[in-house]
């Protein structure tokens, strides 16, 4: 443990004093909080045209607003992702700090394990700011929206997050060279995003494809619905490329004996 709390601590260190960290976390937050606001503007013009009309019937505006604001909030990770994963170990096998690594008496799985919990503490730092408008909405929203939507919105967000994590870094693992980390990791992401609509939209080929596809789970999360299935997806998906993390990482230490 004291093995994998090194590396933790040295790779938060490294989010912390890196320019390129604030900058993306500005840009995300900043972005989020206008999106937010243009969905409750929209949502207001909406609610006052409708009334205009004579067509004042109920309507959920706030699980509207929340539902809109998660899936961008999911749209942007596609963007954000790569910029905190692509250094991981690209940057250090460029250095040749990755000697340092592969020599210490520390396990691949302490390795892999530290740098990916560092990559998902300063992905939840970003998450945190755009709480405030979330439970600004919470507390003023009439009649109150239901807290189970922004807790399975967030969680999803976490889920999506930690997927695209820990793909990214496997994808860090296989290359010296950021700039291709970022791009690979960017392609696969995308591919996995709109798998659905890649070919026929019915059939078999369509249901398996639906399956793979992470904006169809996130959609249920985005809605305040958590399934099960949903769970074991992103699941499977951050053991599936953890693992192959440690493979690729522990591939580096027999080629260097």
């Amino acid at each position: 443990m004291q093995g994998l709390y090194a590396v933790y601590r040295k790779e938060l260190g490294h989010y912390f004093v890196s320019p390129v960290a604030y900058v993306v976390v500005g840009i995300f937050v900043l972005f989020c909080a206008f999106v937010f606001n243009y969905d409750v503007q929209a949502a207001v013009l909406q609610s006052t045209q409708a009334q205009m009309q004579g067509m004042g019937g109920p309507m959920d505006l706030s699980g509207e607003v929340m539902q809109g604001f998660f899936m961008f909030l999911a749209t942007m990770l596609l963007f954000v992702t790569p910029m905190l994963t692509m250094g991981i170990y690209a940057e250090e096998r460029k250095r040749g700090t990755m000697e340092l690594l592969m020599t210490s008496p520390i396990t691949e799985i302490q390795i892999v394990f530290g740098k990916y919990f560092a990559a998902f503490t300063m992905f939840i730092s970003m998450l945190i700011p755009t709480l405030v408008p979330v439970l600004f909405l919470y507390f003023t929203s009439d009649p109150r929206l239901p807290a189970r939507i922004i807790l399975a919105g967030y969680l999803g967000a976490l889920l999506v997050g930690g997927s695209l994590l820990a793909l990214g870094t496997f994808i860090s693992s296989l290359t010296e060279n950021q700039l291709i980390a970022a791009v690979l990791t960017f392609a696969v992401f995308l591919i996995i995003w709109i798998i659905d609509i890649i070919g026929s939209p019915t059939g078999n080929s369509a249901t398996v494809r639906g399956y793979f596809s992470i904006v169809r789970h996130f959609q249920d999360f985005a809605r305040g619905v958590i399934d099960t299935s949903s769970l074991i997806y992103f699941g499977s998906l951050i053991v599936f490329f953890v693992f192959l993390t440690v493979r690729s990482v522990d591939s580096m230490r027999w080629r260097r004996a």
